[in-house]
């Protein structure tokens, strides 16, 4: 039996350890060969172009150290490479995958997989004249696979012969296929318009935006068959697009959608699983602790970051566990949970319905944010159902683009976001947020039990807000005043009694962006991680929520009806 089907079966039939998501890319591949005779099922897997690139991978020779060695792949990069070159179009034969996304702890061969993957593509793989990229946000981190490369050429004389390495241009040239090989840093311009036959994103995790990936993807539309590789380990930043693929390529795995051209493999502890069982630690680590010297050096990295905490510890979970997580001590809401409160309820769910308004309102042309607050009942059990919008002056729509690297276009699109046009387009006009807030209340029906606002830049507001006629009550922008609402929002998301609709990425945003503050009595309220990280749609919410506080502990139930409702839905 090939090797990639080998180890699919040794994962699932569980003689080899592995994580979820690495057993569901072995499932999905043994799933796959068995629809290969479906007419419905187009692709098809060749063991022998398979085998073509291991057997190649095992050519190469790896130089650093004390000596020359011949490579040996793992199983599990055999199962990886395997996957990539042998799984093809049933009519043309073209490869199949065309994106990869694999992440693996430190020191699991990343650059060398990409290293066998430039090797292949620029010589050996039937192509000439291919351009392939090795790009990073860094030139020097896109040297580190491009360097890979030239180890493997230097290391054989026959490879020599037939590759001519030029590194103060870092460019290496195949004499047989005349192709490319480049390290590029995050220079765009020298990508734009090029067409990639293999396009490697180097640690993708340390990406602050998708510009470079989609540079190199964008250039693959006229090509038969060509493979962008993406291999990273986790990374501290879960508003990156890196984090963005992750959890698509996850929810890929777990059945959710069908893209039958993108590659994942995924190494990593399960949710459950004890951090500090070094049994556990292969499922991260498949080449690291795949013998007893990785594991004693694994338990001695563990226990100083058992020992230290702070940024020990961070490295230790992200870079060894490869497991997501957030960089800062002080985040405010813990994103797992968050999540968890996504669901399928919106506006129209909740018509007819009382609701708090909180407001946030920006000083010029940042973002502005409005939220519905609406509290539900559900078994005898209090829910709060969150609806979130926001504003920006149309002529800073591009610039907040760019600075703080955040799709603001695909939210508009998305209609979570609204642009102002009056007033030049370069301040919000707050009479945007009136008009949008009659709307909702007369589209759904809605009673505005009271409206919380911000009280900067409110003076000229608030003669429009009282014709809704209904309290307006000032928010104190301080500790002290926002203490409870902070606290008590933050326990309501841990105890899955907020509800917000799945889609709303713009609120998911703001939330990942919050941290807590404290003041010198221990009362605390949330800021931003960074100037350009806006969190004025969680600002609003606290704001409504310390009004639905304040009516929760006066004994006030503002929507009854609504749990009929909410049974009938089956909540």
């Amino acid at each position: 039996m090939n090797r990639v089907t080998q180890y699919a079966l040794d994962v699932v039939e569980g003689r080899i350890v592995t994580g979820k998501y690495a057993r569901l890319a072995c499932e999905r591949h043994l799933h796959d060969l068995e629809s290969e005779n479906l007419a419905s099922f187009r692709y098809s897997f060749d063991e022998e172009k398979a085998n073509r690139i291991n057997e190649f991978a095992e050519t190469l020779v790896i130089a650093e150290g004390e000596g020359k060695e011949q490579l040996q792949l793992a199983d599990f990069q055999a199962f990886i490479l395997g996957s990539l070159f042998g799984w093809v179009d049933k009519e043309t034969g073209y490869r199949r995958f065309r994106n990869s996304y694999i992440q693996l702890g430190r020191q699991n061969g990343k650059s060398l997989l990409n290293g066998i993957l430039g090797t292949y593509c620029s010589g050996f793989d039937g192509y000439n004249y291919a351009q392939i990229y090795c790009t990073a946000t860094k030139s020097d981190q896109a040297k580190i696979v491009f360097n890979e490369i030239v180890k493997f050429i230097n290391a054989d004389p026959d490879l020599e012969e037939l590759f001519k390495i030029k590194d103060y241009e870092s460019t290496i040239i195949s004499n047989l296929t005349h192709s490319t090989v480049r390290a590029l840093g995050r220079d765009t311009k020298s990508i734009d318009g090029f067409r990639p036959y293999l396009g490697i994103v180097d640690e993708y995790h340390a990406h602050k935006d998708n510009q470079m990936y989609k540079l190199l993807e964008g250039g693959t539309g006229k090509l038969k068959q060509s493979l962008i590789s993406v291999i990273t380990t986790a990374g501290f930043d879960l508003n990156s697009p890196c984090y963005e693929l992750y959890n698509d390529c996850c929810k890929l795995l777990e059945g959710a959608f069908s893209n039958e051209t993108q590659f994942v493999y995924i190494a990593q502890l399960d949710k459950d699983d004890d951090i500090w069982d070094s049994e556990n630690w292969i499922k991260a680590n498949p080449l690291v602790c795949a013998d007893s010297d990785g594991v004693d050096r694994m338990k001695d990295i563990a226990a100083k970051a058992k020992r230290i905490g702070g940024e020990e510890l961070r490295d230790f979970l992200t870079k060894r566990i490869n497991a997501w997580f957030q960089l800062t001590d002080d985040d405010y809401i813990n994103i797992e949970n968050w999540k968890k409160c996504a669901t399928e309820l919106t506006l129209e769910d909740m018509r007819g319905n009382e609701c708090v308004v909180g407001l946030d309102l920006s000083s010029g042309g940042d973002l502005t944010s409005l939220a519905l607050e609406f509290p539900v009942r559900f078994n005898d059990q209090q829910k709060y159902f969150i609806y979130s919008h926001s504003f920006i002056p149309k002529m800073r729509l591009m610039e907040h683009i760019q600075t703080d690297k955040a799709p603001y276009d695909i939210w508009l699109k998305e209609g979570l976001l609204t642009v102002t046009e009056t007033i030049g387009g370069v301040k919000t006009d707050y009479k945007y947020i009136v008009q949008h807030l009659k709307k909702l209340k007369e589209e759904y029906d809605l009673k505005f039990k009271a409206i919380a606002y911000d009280p900067h830049n409110a003076d000229t507001f608030l003669v429009d807000l009282e014709e809704f006629g209904c309290d307006c009550i000032e928010i104190v922008q301080s500790a002290k005043s926002l203490h409870q609402a902070t606290e008590d929002f933050k326990l309501e998301v841990d105890a899955g009694n907020i509800l917000y609709h799945e889609v709303n990425g713009l609120l998911t945003w703001s939330v990942t962006n919050a941290k807590l503050t404290w003041n010198s009595f221990g009362e605390c309220k949330i800021d931003k991680n960074y100037r350009i990280k806006r969190i004025d749609p969680i600002d609003a919410i606290i704001d409504a929520h310390k009004i639905v506080l304040m009516n929760k502990e006066n004994n006030i139930d503002i929507n009854e009806s609504a749990e009929e409702y909410l049974k009938m839905m089956g909540w």
